[in-house]
């Protein structure tokens, strides 16, 4: 459980808008956007081995999410970079740190949903934690099928990395209650979209698949892992895929840069078989950790 990584946590500095605050006192206003709306983007980023990984791709999908919004004052890469330098520098965080980036549209100046009431510029947040891998690499996790639909473009696109995240925490709690590690998500079409946390893939006579991007976010360590996978010579397809394909897949496996390359034992109660002997998951996340340590922006 993440609860144990409190302690080490206790006493961490945290940014918000231009200057570092111990995490007692970092707090934002009432009238902040994030609070009234959730009215704000964000990222996860990983630290290995001094370096920010995938530095410029998490800023640039943070910046893209903040445009699609119509943010109007959105924080140049080199500030957002300097701001994640300084919060690490300070917490001397230099591997198994993760970071959850956060722009706000800042502060209103009175309750409202309209825009053009924040008229005190955007707000970043960079809270850096200690924190490895929060799931088990081994054994794997276990999943359900949430009846709660992700996001298609026609209510509210997934490629906006959003903080309005209250259909993923539907499907979470879901989980939750029914003793499973995360919840598999559909599209409006019943095909599987993604986890409410992560990306997924399966593997299934010696192909690599996982869903178009239709309703989900595609993913940098989703990206990464397509890249691998073509770089292996393993035959990689994105395309519509049912619960069904999951439930009789050689192997599956999620990803993301909370938890990385994290295999899945179990599905709505269907154990996940590998009647082919497949290593494909673990050939990538071998090829993945070799990024992580080769990888990164150095800390500046």
């Amino acid at each position: 459980m993440q609860q144990q990584f409190y302690q080490q946590n206790e006493n961490i500095q945290v940014f918000i808008k231009d200057k570092l605050y111990h995490r007692g006192e970092a707090k934002i206003s009432v009238f902040d956007s994030a609070v009234q709306g959730g009215d704000a983007v964000w990222e996860g980023l990983r630290i290995y081995n001094g370096k920010v990984f995938c530095l410029n791709e998490h800023i640039e999908r943070l910046q893209a999410s903040a445009h699609t919004l119509a943010f109007v004052d959105i924080p140049s890469k080199e500030f957002i970079k300097n701001a994640i330098f300084q919060t690490l520098k300070a917490n001397n965080f230099f591997n198994d740190a993760h970071i959850r980036l956060t722009l706000t549209r800042g502060e209103k100046i009175t309750s409202g949903m309209d825009p053009r009431l924040n008229q005190n510029g955007s707000c970043l947040i960079v809270l850096a934690e200690y924190k490895p891998p929060i799931y088990d690499n081994e054994k794997g996790i276990k999943l359900i099928t949430s009846h709660i639909r992700r996001n298609s473009p026609m209510h509210l696109d997934s490629k906006i990395h959003h903080n309005n995240l209250l259909n993923n925490i539907l499907a979470k709690i879901e989980a939750n209650y029914c003793g499973a590690d995360d919840a598999i998500m559909l599209d409006n079409l019943g095909f599987v979209a993604e986890t409410n946390a992560c990306n997924i893939f399966i593997v299934k006579d010696g192909l690599l698949l996982t869903p178009n991007a239709d309703a989900c976010l595609p993913g940098i360590t989703r990206t990464n892992v397509i890249k691998l996978a073509q770089q292996l010579k393993i035959p990689v397809f994105l395309k519509n895929i049912s619960v069904a394909e999951f439930y009789n897949a050689d192997e599956a496996f999620t990803t993301g840069t909370m938890g990385e390359l994290t295999p899945v034992y179990e599905i709505d109660g269907r154990i996940i078989q590998n009647k082919s002997g497949s290593t494909i998951r673990e050939q990538l996340y071998k090829a993945y950790k070799i990024l992580t340590n080769t990888e990164g922006e150095l800390i500046a």
